[in-house]
């Protein structure tokens, strides 16, 4: 018997072939390229063909690429959903709810429930904020009511503590409100709200066998459906491949008391790159956790078509993909996984251009109403400085870097994006690594704004156990692992991202097969790493600046007395900014803010 895994005809291997044949409840522990749906496939064929059976997805392209998969194998007695899908159905169109495509804003809350809170500043937004994340947390939880749930459990800033703590019964009791102005359909529901009443509906579906695949993912709600549920229950995902913890997702693979299959052979890439990746998972002995099992690389090295950077956040994207199209300008078609336009925005909503119209001074232009609150570029750098924001922090090095170019080199990577049909043309993809999960491509990047070994290390010996989220640094890990695992043949890493066994040891290979992996930097010049923590001292986003300041090497020298008499002096002479940039070997951007900060227009006009 064989099967089709990355065009090369294979024998099933061992593990595959005792999945196929098992019976009973089963969990299979697969890693990343292990063909885990081709065996779910192998596993649906090999049951009575009078069986009714439910495949669950993790998405909608997953969805529509599995149900492709049965069909071509004749698999008309299996149904794929999502949950959500299955959730729709079963809720939404028996109670002519509306669904609210993207969810509530913070400032729509407070509208829609009237919201009054004194005290802090801007109090009742921050109370609608909280509500927000209350929402989320229970209708991804699995318990029946709000009251269940202890909200500060989730909440770790200090300061946002005291402030939910002072309004807990109030947040707690305009929580419940607004869940039932929706059960009510006062208002338009959330998809979150559907799939929590789906699961408080306590569903029984009429299934002989139902496979669930990403499990590592599932939320406890969704979680409690499926196993609530007579059918025999097959549950496959990768306990290292889960990164959506944000998401209030469970590791349902360890609560699953099922029979545990592995599916240890991956034939998307070679042992190169299987060690690499089982190396970084090595960091979790630093959390106590238990070490991952071995895995085996069988992928053979092909022809390069496809080509991705990989970054853990937009921004490390964006910044990485600035350099490309402005140095690399022969390029005609680059594309971006999911939407282009949400990695020129923080989390937070700011974008690129407010702070870029913070830095001219033009408010009337700034839309975030954070940023539209700062006087000026030092303010914002000021307020970074205090709340450790890295994501706003690498938004201001952009702006003093690129400045007012900014537009032009945004419209020009928008102009060589490519649509979705066309993206094998695609010269280079960029994507974070939550977009690119489930994707594989022959090369990859990876951006240095990944958790590094030698961080975790002082993160875990600098602090106290129980100031350290132990989950969050494990998914840290998780998010390398898995942008490790999505190249095929040829893979680049930072220096600083390699495990220090295999530096030491000297097994890794260029490019994943037969050769070294490519070390980016050189082992005698480590790159300039900027990183901050968040309040749970997890790094939220290190990422090395070398590459935005390599056109400029003084630029961010800092500025001396001499250096700034010179400056004072040359600017009364009424020598013109480009050529002070030329002379200072610094951006046009840093000239500007400098005389801003020295105040020379309103001395010298």
């Amino acid at each position: 018997m064989g099967m089709q895994q990355n065009d090369t005809i294979m024998e099933f291997t061992k593990e595959q072939q005792e999945i196929i044949n098992s019976t009973g409840n089963i969990k299979i522990n697969a890693v990343a390229g292990s063909g885990k749906t081709t065996t779910i496939i192998e596993y649906a064929k090999a049951r009575p063909k009078a069986s009714r059976i439910l495949y669950l997805a993790f998405n909608k392209s997953v969805k529509l690429e599995a149900t492709k998969k049965f069909a071509d194998k004749s698999l008309h007695n299996v149904r794929v959903e999502t949950a959500h899908s299955l959730a729709y159905k079963h809720i939404v169109f028996r109670n002519d709810y509306k669904v609210r495509a993207f969810g509530y804003k913070t400032y729509e809350i407070a509208e829609l429930l009237g919201l009054q809170a004194t005290g802090d500043k801007h109090a009742k937004y921050i109370v609608a904020n909280h509500i927000n994340k209350f929402i989320t947390y229970f209708c991804n939880s699995d318990k029946t009511k709000v009251q269940d749930l202890n909200y500060l459990e989730i909440v770790s800033d200090p300061k946002a503590r005291t402030f939910v703590s002072t309004f807990y019964d109030y947040i707690e009791m305009q929580t419940r409100l607004l869940l039932s102005k929706m059960d009510r359909g006062e208002i338009e529901i959330t998809h979150d709200f559907y799939l929590k009443k789906f699961q408080l509906s306590n569903p029984k579906l009429n299934y002989d066998y139902i496979l669930f695949d990403e499990g590592q993912d599932a939320s406890a709600a969704m979680l409690d459906v499926f196993f609530n549920q007579n059918a025999t229950k097959v549950i496959v995902g990768d306990t290292h491949q889960q990164i959506y913890g944000w998401r209030f997702a469970v590791n349902s693979l360890e609560k699953a008391d099922f029979k545990t299959y592995q599916l240890s052979t991956s034939f998307r890439f070679s042992q190169a790159i299987a060690d690499l990746a089982v190396e970084v998972l090595k960091w979790k002995k630093l959390l106590e956790l238990e070490p991952p099992f071995q895995i085996t690389g069988r992928g053979t090295k092909g022809k390069i078509k496809s080509k991705a950077v990989i970054a853990r956040t937009n921004l490390g994207l964006l910044l990485k993909a600035i350099e490309y199209v402005t140095e690399k300008k022969r390029v005609k078609n680059i594309y971006f996984e999911g939407n282009i336009n949400s990695y020129t925005y923080a989390e937070e909503g700011a974008s690129l251009y407010d702070v870029l119209s913070l830095n001219n001074g033009k408010h009337r232009l700034i839309n975030d109403k954070l940023i539209k609150q700062m006087k000026n570029i030092e303010e914002l750098e000021e307020y970074i400085e205090k709340t450790e924001d890295v994501q706003l922090g690498m938004m201001v090095e952009i702006v003093k870097e690129y400045g007012n170019s900014i537009p032009s080199i945004i419209n020009k990577i928008k102009k060589k994006h490519i649509d979705t049909d066309d993206k094998e043309n695609a010269e280079m993809i960029f994507s974070t690594v939550h977009r690119c999960k489930g994707m594989e491509y022959d090369a990859v990047q990876i951006v240095d704004d990944f958790i590094s070994e030698e961080k975790l290390e002082k993160l875990v010996s600098d602090n106290k156990k129980e100031d350290l989220d132990f989950d969050k640094l494990n998914e840290e890990i998780n998010l390398l692992y898995v942008a490790i695992t999505r190249a095929k043949s040829s893979l680049y890493i930072p220096e600083t991202l390699m495990p220090a066994e295999l530096q030491a040891s000297g097994q890794i290979r260029i490019m994943g097969v037969g050769k070294e992996v490519e070390k980016q930097a050189s082992t005698n010049r480590r790159s300039r790493v900027k990183e901050k923590t968040d309040k749970d001292g997890v790094v939220t986003n290190s990422f090395s600046v070398d590459e935005i300041r390599k056109k400029h090497r003084t630029a961010y020298k800092p500025w001396t007395r001499e250096l700034d008499s010179e400056l004072t002096e040359k600017y009364r002479e009424g020598i013109a900014v480009k050529e002070l940039s030329k002379h200072f070997g610094r951006t046009r951007g840093a000239i500007l803010s400098r005389i801003k900060k020295l105040e020379l227009k309103e001395l010298y006009g």
